[in-house]
C-alpha cells in the first residue's frame, strides 16, 4: 500500500546558512530549491550579519532521513550559499535525555542538611520502619510511578530491547508529568524473563506508587501484570492493554450516540487478539457488549480451535463469539456494527467495510499504516478512527493514563479495576458536549486540559465505592 507521507516535525533538520550579501533574492532562490524537492520550511531565524555574509538558521520539515539528507544537498547546491552545519532537531532533543531529577525543596545551610539529611533523616526512616504506609507521606512514593519495560513490544518499531526503549520511556514520564502532574521514571529492564521481570519489579517497588507497565510483548506481559497484581499493593497498570482499551470505549461511546446504536446490542469484530485486542474485548464485555468475534491470521476464534492457540486466546474463545462464528475476516464481519483494528495495515477491505451493518463504525489503529486507509472508507462508513495524528479522532492513550495515575495516586488506591477503568472511559467521552460532537470529534484532543481532571475524579469516586482506595484526596497527612 503507497500512502503519502506530509513533511512532519520528527524529522525537521536545522540548516546553519551563510548567504553572500549582494545577491538579490538570494534567500528566496534557497527556499525554492527547498521546496522544489518537498521541504517544508518553517522558522528562520538570523543568527549574525556579517560584513561581506549573512548567517541563518532555517528549520526544514522532511518527510524522512533520506528526504533530509536530498534537502541539504539541495541547500549546498545553491551557488551563494553554504551549508555550515545541519542538525537533526529530533536527536538534539533526546541528548542527554528528555527528563532530569530536581530537588524539591534547597539547601542552604547546615541546618537544611541536617533535616533533610543526617542526622534528621534517621528520625523519618524509623518512623516509616514502625508503619510502612507511612512511606506515602514522608516520601516521594505518593506522587512517582514506575514505567516499566523490557523493550519487547514498542509501538512501530518491535522487538528493540531495553537500552533502545529507554527514549520511549522518558517520552511517557514527561506526559505522565505534563498532563496529569504525576511524577515517573523509566525502569527498562534487560530480560525477555516473565519471571526476572516480575522480581525485578516487585523488589523495586517500594519506592512506587504505582506501576506502569509498557511495550512489553505478550503474552509475558499478561502474566507480568497478573502476578505483579497480587503480589504488590499499589496499582500496577499495563498501558498498552488497558490505556488503548479506555480511549476506544470512550470513543465508541460517543460513536454511538451519532450512529443510534445502543452499546449492548452491537456486533463487534476485532481483529488481532494480542495484548490489546484481548484488552479491548474486556473492557467492551465489561461495558455490556455480549457479540464480540475477534479475528486473527488464522480467522475467527471459537471454543474448540487449535491452530495458533495460547492461554490468553483459550480464554478469548471462551468468553467470546456466542454463536461459534467460523471463517475469515470476511465471514465474521457481516452484519458487524463497529470493526475493531488492533492488528497490521492494510488488513481490512472496502469489500469487507459493505458487509457491515448500517451506519458502521470503524477503528483502525495500527500504526503508522491503517487496516484501512480514512479516504477509501469515507464513502462507507458511518464514524472512522485511527491512531494516527494527522486525522479526526485519534485514539491515544495519553488521554486515559495520566488522569487514571493521577485519581489512584490522590486516593492511594491499591488497584485499577474494570470498574475504574470503565468510569475514565465514561469521563473521556463527557468531555464533549452534545453540541460539539460530530463524526470527526468522538474523542477529545490529547492537549485538552479538562480530560485528566474528569478521569481523575470519576477514578477516585469508583475506588472509594469498591472499597480499593486508602485515603480520599485532600486528606491531611502527618507523622
Amino acid at each position: 500500500m503507497n500512502v503519502a507521507v506530509a513533511p512532519s516535525a520528527q524529522y525537521s533538520v536545522t540548516l546553519r546558512v551563510e548567504m553572500e550579501s549582494g545577491t538579490p533574492d538570494l534567500f528566496a532562490t534557497l527556499a525554492n530549491a527547498i521546496g522544489d524537492i518537498g521541504g517544508d520550511i518553517g522558522a528562520v531565524d538570523v543568527v549574525a550579519n556579517l560584513y561581506h555574509s549573512t548567517i541563518r538558521e532555517v528549520v526544514v520539515n522532511a518527510t524522512g532521513q533520506e528526504h533530509a539528507d536530498r534537502i541539504i544537498t539541495a541547500a549546498q547546491e545553491v551557488d551563494g550559499v553554504t551549508v555550515l552545519d545541519s542538525v537533526d532537531r529530533t536527536f538534539t532533543m533526546h541528548r542527554g535525555g528528555k527528563i532530569r531529577m530536581v530537588a524539591r525543596i534547597p539547601l542552604k545551610t547546615r541546618d537544611d542538611l541536617s533535616t533533610a539529611y543526617m542526622p534528621g533523616v534517621a528520625r523519618v526512616c524509623r518512623a516509616i520502619a514502625d508503619d510502612r504506609s507511612k512511606a506515602f507521606d514522608l516520601t516521594l512514593k505518593s506522587n512517582m510511578v514506575a514505567v516499566v519495560t523490557n523493550g519487547t513490544a514498542v509501538l512501530g518499531l518491535g522487538d528493540i530491547g531495553a537500552a533502545a526503549g529507554m527514549p520511549v520511556m522518558e517520552g511517557k514520564a514527561m506526559l505522565f508529568k505534563e498532563f496529569g502532574g504525576v511524577d515517573s521514571y523509566p525502569i527498562c529492564i534487560d530480560s525477555r524473563d516473565a519471571e526476572e521481570i516480575i522480581e525485578t519489579t516487585a523488589a523495586l517497588a517500594p519506592a512506587f506508587g504505582g506501576i506502569n507497565l509498557e511495550d512489553i510483548a505478550a503474552p509475558v506481559c499478561f502474566e507480568v501484570e497478573d502476578r505483579l497484581k497480587r503480589m504488590l499493593d499499589i496499582p500496577v497498570f499495563h498501558d498498552d492493554q488497558h490505556g488503548t482499551a479506555i480511549v476506544v470505549l470512550a470513543a465508541l461511546i460517543n460513536a454511538c450516540k451519532l450512529t443510534g446504536h445502543a452499546i449492548e446490542d452491537l456486533k463487534v469484530v476485532v481483529n488481532g487478539i494480542g495484548a490489546s485486542g484481548v484488552a479491548c474485548s474486556k473492557i467492551l464485555i465489561n461495558a455490556g457488549i455480549t457479540n464480540i468475534i475477534g479475528c486473527d491470521t488464522r480467522g475467527a476464534i471459537y471454543q474448540g480451535r487449535t491452530e495458533n492457540m495460547n492461554f490468553m486466546k483459550e480464554w478469548y474463545a471462551e468468553n467470546t463469539n456466542p454463536e461459534g462464528v467460523r471463517g475469515d475476516l470476511t465471514e465474521a464481519i457481516e452484519g458487524a456494527s463497529l470493526f475493531l483494528g488492533l492488528s497490521g495495515p492494510g488488513t481490512f477491505s472496502v469489500d469487507q467495510l459493505t458487509r457491515m451493518a448500517p451506519n458502521p463504525i470503524v477503528f483502525a489503529m495500527a500504526n503508522p499504516v491503517p487496516e484501512i486507509m480514512p479516504e477509501e472508507a469515507a464513502p462507507h462508513v458511518t464514524v472512522m478512527a485511527t491512531g494516527r495524528s494527522d486525522y479526526p479522532n485519534q485514539i491515544n492513550n495519553v488521554l486515559a493514563f495520566p488522569g487514571i495515575f493521577r485519581g489512584a495516586l490522590d486516593c492511594r488506591a491499591t488497584d485499577i479495576s474494570e470498574g475504574m477503568k470503565v468510569a475514565a472511559a465514561k469521563a473521556i467521552a463527557g468531555t464533549i458536549s452534545e453540541d460539539e460532537l460530530n463524526a470527526d470529534y468522538i474523542i477529545p484532543s490529547v492537549f485538552n486540559r479538562s480530560v485528566a481532571p474528569a478521569v481523575a475524579a470519576r477514578v477516585v469516586e469508583v475506588a472509594r465505592a469498591e472499597g480499593l482506595a486508602r485515603r480520599s484526596p485532600g486528606t491531611a497527612s502527618g507523622t
